[in-house]
């Protein structure tokens, strides 16, 4: 996700499509229920939203969340008025807790380890915090992928997980009530390099498999040949699918196991303390 985010970041502006897909969670706002102190914007840069979530909860505080953020996080200054969001944090720096809402939109399909990530999100999150993401399924970019095969390259693009998998792993972050639902939208282009131009806009081609060295303008044309022919439609534009995949959990509250010998996190036992529940 560092390598999507520190591009996103170099353009200096949020993808359209990005923008489209953070208008459309948005409209799902209102089955937060819960009114946020804090607002976790997890790689903001990536998906934006931050003036839509300013605008939907005036009196919470906003957090960017963003791989190129310093380690440390930046002295709070006792005259530093209003509830615009704050200087952004690095992923390390978020305390344990620390929102009642973290917001991602299309940054998880950008990280090595979409595992790894939920469990990070699990620990921002308080008790009774809601995740709300967006990220793309693997209904996204087929022709592109039939063009790399046909050309005999590596893959395209960073593998895209399934939605049913998501929520097993949502599961086993520690999420509870997970919902998963979908939806596919088609974007044309009056060519193939117009196309690829946007596609670089969306942070490229971060697979790990992907070839090493520098592209040639050979390369291109190959490229836009095999694109052409593998997602050119009747009109002689190219059509390229987006799956787009939206999750919502929330965080429960501890389960404290029965044991003859139990640990509990100190964190864990905080929780436990503020609603009143005896471990077992």
């Amino acid at each position: 996700m560092q390598q999507v985010q520190r591009r996103l970041h170099r353009a200096g502006a949020v993808p359209w499509l990005h923008g489209e897909v953070a208008r459309r969670m948005v409209e799902r706002l209102p089955i937060v229920r819960l009114q946020p102190q804090t607002v976790l914007v997890w790689a903001a840069q990536v998906g934006g939203g931050l003036a839509d979530l300013q605008l939907a909860y005036p009196q919470a505080q906003l957090q960017a969340v963003e791989a190129f953020a310093p380690a440390a996080p930046p002295v709070r200054r006792w005259w530093a008025w209003g509830r615009g969001p704050l200087a952004p944090l690095a992923p390390q720096a978020v305390p344990v807790g620390a929102g009642q809402l973290l917001w991602s939109n299309m940054a998880l399909h950008g990280a090595a380890d979409p595992q790894a990530q939920l469990q990070q999100w699990q620990r921002a999150l308080a008790v009774d915090g809601f995740l709300m993401f967006s990220t793309l399924g693997p209904g996204s970019l087929q022709p592109l992928r039939s063009a790399y095969r046909a050309l005999g390259w590596g893959p395209a693009h960073a593998p895209f997980v399934d939605m049913h998998d998501l929520g097993d792993m949502m599961v086993a972050a520690g999420f509870a009530d997970p919902v998963m639902d979908q939806e596919t939208v088609t974007l044309t282009w009056p060519d193939a390099d117009a196309a690829l131009a946007e596609l670089r806009t969306l942070g490229g081609n971060v697979a790990l498999q992907r070839h090493a060295g520098l592209r040639t303008p050979r390369w291109k044309r190959e490229l836009a040949a095999a694109l052409t022919e593998a997602a050119g439609t009747p009109e002689g534009r190219i059509a390229l699918p987006f799956e787009l995949v939206y999750g919502h959990a929330f965080k429960p509250p501890p389960r404290v196991p029965m044991a003859a010998q139990t640990e509990v996190s100190l964190d864990d036992m905080r929780s436990l303390v503020r609603r009143g529940v005896r471990p077992g």
